[in-house]
This record gives C-alpha cells, sequence and structure tokens, in this order.
C-alpha cells in the first residue's frame, strides 16, 4: 500500500485516541480500514509512516508533536507550552504525587513484580494508603498472588499508565540505581568543592584587607601611638 495513502489515516488513528498506540495497533487498524487481501500495510511502512509523521511535527509551526511515550504513539504539547495549558487546567495540571506515594512507586517500579509487606520492609512504614492512592490513580495494578507465600498476598506492578505519566516505554528505560548513585556522589562532590573554594576566596579576601590596612597606616599616627605609650609607661614607673 502506497506510503501517502496510509500517512493520514495514521495520523487521524493517533490523534483520536484516548491512549498511546502501539505500531501493531495501528497496523491492525489500518489494514481494517482499507486493505484488501493482496494489499497490505506492513509493519515497515508503518514505522516509516510514523517518522514522516514526527519529522513533520518536528517543525516550530505546531505546538504539539508526535512522540512514542507510554508504549505507544500519542501527540503532546511542546514543553514550550506546558505554562500555558497549565492556566486551562489549574490545579489538577499541577498536581503532583506526594513524597510517600513516590516513595512506595519507586520500589514498586524496581522491585515488581512485589507484594505490599515487601513494600513496608522497604520503606519501615505502613503503606496502605500509598498503594491505594497508587491504584485510583491507575499507576499500578494488582497483577496477581505470590503463590509461594502464606496468604498468597497480591503482588503489584507499575500499569502502562505509569509508563505514560514519566514518559518511558518500558520498565528498561527506568534510570540504573548505580546512575543515580553516581551522580549523587557528583553532586556532592562539586558542593564540596564549591564550598572549599568559597573559604578559600574569604580568607583571601581578609588577608588583602588586612594587608592593604597595613599598607595605607600613617607614619606620623604610628609615631604617635609609640611616643602615647611610653608616656604610660613613664608614667606608671
Amino acid at each position: 500500500m502506497e506510503l501517502s495513502v496510509i500517512l493520514p489515516h495514521i495520523e487521524a488513528l493517533i490523534f483520536a485516541s484516548d491512549k498511546p498506540l502501539a505500531e501493531e495497533e495501528i497496523e491492525e487498524y489500518v489494514n481494517r480500514a482499507l486493505a484488501f487481501m493482496e494489499d497490505r500495510t506492513t509493519a515497515d511502512q508503518v514505522a516509516e509512516a510514523l517518522n514522516t509523521i514526527q519529522e513533520k511535527y518536528q517543525s516550530e509551526f505546531y505546538p504539539f508533536e508526535v512522540i512514542k511515550s507510554g508504549g505507544g504513539w500519542q501527540f503532546l504539547s511542546k514543553k514550550e507550552y506546558h505554562a500555558t495549558i497549565s492556566l486551562l487546567y489549574g490545579d489538577k495540571f499541577l498536581k503532583k504525587l506526594s513524597v510517600a506515594a513516590l516513595e512506595t512507586l519507586a520500589i514498586i517500579a524496581y522491585e515488581q513484580p512485589v507484594t505490599k509487606s515487601e513494600i513496608e520492609l522497604i520503606r519501615g512504614v505502613n503503606c496502605d494508603y500509598a498503594v491505594q492512592k497508587l491504584l485510583e490513580k491507575e499507576l499500578i495494578v494488582i497483577s496477581g498472588r505470590k503463590e509461594d507465600s502464606p496468604g498468597k498476598p497480591l503482588i503489584y506492578t507499575t500499569s502502562k499508565s505509569f509508563m505514560d505519566y514519566f514518559g518511558i516505554n518500558t520498565s528498561d528505560d527506568l534510570p540504573k540505581i548505580q546512575e543515580i548513585l553516581n551522580n549523587e556522589i557528583l553532586e556532592a562532590t562539586r558542593l564540596m568543592h564549591s564550598n572549599t573554594t568559597v573559604t578559600s576566596e574569604e580568607q583571601t579576601e581578609e588577608k588583602d584587607i588586612t594587608e592593604h590596612d597595613t599598607a595605607n597606616t600613617d607614619p606620623a599616627t604610628e609615631v604617635a601611638k609609640q611616643d602615647s605609650g611610653a608616656e604610660e609607661e613613664g608614667d606608671n614607673i
């Protein structure tokens, strides 16, 4: 099938979808809508069409773009316009997760599949409320039960909405723990070096001021001080 034929249909599908569309889904929908048995759209054609659409909306003329996020393709506004759009949605647009919810979500993301008791063991506190909120926001899902544990507790994993929320396509896109630790060490080293530099500069500045004051002392004033000291010593005798 000609690329020029399927391009507008793929654009329309992505635009109309309320969730990210995977390439396999796009291929299926296009074939159901247009294809005949002898002329079907291929995965390579869909991939080429998506690249063409993506390049089109990278132009500064458009305030939105087509990107792969959350495991599929979708239209998203460009970051330059986020502040303007936030005025339309108000607090809903700016609402963020609590620290407790973020900590719980991070544990699930890196340890999944994981039970609630395992999460609490890592956090050291009860996490019923945080888990419930994450389920309500559809950032995590119940993926089954841990059959080999007493009571067969529920196990939790991240959802497709989680990937969409954080702009990643798979859990492999999460930053590696070692990378985060290395960045923290580098930041701590930078701050330590910065503080040392400031202290050295302050000491140098104080030394310069002292030397400047000594160099600018009036000789007559020094002689007067010495005479005054001698007179006081004579009086004491």
